[in-house]
């Protein structure tokens, strides 16, 4: 990481939502402005599973992320779409099963970057970086994820609630598929995404008119059709509450679909 980016000064926009402060707001977290409590209050009174699933895609992303370390040895981990930095983020799992695992996160939400330096304080057995780009600028990512990862060898790849901004399912695939096509067999792809219904599809557009970057849900068949060509991780494809819980499932699943898989 150069040095504008580790001491950056960045001029956030604090008139308009961003994704990642009204997922802070979600999650409880201090991190956002009126104008993302708001737009996250309403989407609230359309759609209450939403706090479910912010939580539960938190959940999932360490349960994922620490099976790839500690049962599949992956050692590197490309987190698309990170967010601001919350109690168990994806260097923190993954090096506390792996102390020598390098993580790169990529956002390009200003106040992600604000608060970058929170997610460079690693293990110094392996190592951190950030990366301020835009996911669907995949050559840009990749050539900078390349000085701290070593893409000759297996790196799990992370699109948590991320992919619903690139809106239209061709772009998506072709997107990810880019991604995928870039890094060896034995690479990884952690992915979830909210699955198409009444109440998403009311809260996606309530986000949308909101300001916000939109972000849609899509069919259950569109996102597992993402995992054409990998090998699924057991228990497969469906809510993320059910895949490997720490503890029984109780309620009902969250409507945040998602798989763990294999490039074979």
């Amino acid at each position: 990481m150069n040095a504008d980016q580790r001491e950056p000064v960045v001029q956030i926009d604090t008139t308009t939502p961003h994704s990642a402060r009204v997922w802070n707001y979600w999650l409880g977290g201090k991190d956002n402005y009126p104008v993302d409590q708001a737009l996250g209050a309403r989407l609230k009174e359309i759609f209450p599973q939403i706090i479910d699933i912010a939580r539960a895609s938190r959940q999932f992303q360490a349960r994922a992320v620490r099976h790839l370390a500690e049962e599949l040895g992956i050692r590197q981990f490309l987190d698309l779409g990170t967010g601001l930095p919350t109690a168990n983020s994806t260097h923190e799992v993954a090096q506390r099963s792996a102390p020598e695992a390098r993580i790169v996160y990529v956002d390009n939400d200003p106040i992600v970057l604000a608060h970058a330096r929170a997610l460079l304080v690693g293990r110094p057995e392996g190592a951190t970086d950030y990366i301020h780009a835009d996911l669907t600028d995949s050559e840009t990512v990749l050539r900078e994820a390349a000085k701290t990862l070593d893409l000759t060898r297996p790196v799990a790849l992370m699109l948590l609630s991320t992919l619903g901004h690139v809106a239209d399912d061709a772009e998506a695939a072709a997107l990810l598929r880019g991604y995928l096509a870039a890094l060896p067999v034995g690479s990884c792809l952690i992915l979830c995404d909210t699955i198409e219904t009444p109440e998403t599809l009311a809260g996606s557009d309530e986000y949308a008119s909101g300001g916000a970057l939109p972000y849609i849900s899509r069919p259950s068949e569109v996102v597992r059709s993402f995992s054409d060509g990998l090998e699924l991780l057991e228990p497969g494809f469906g809510s993320i509450t059910l895949w490997r819980p720490d503890q029984p499932v109780t309620g009902e699943p969250v409507e945040q679909w998602g798989f763990v898989a294999v490039k074979r």
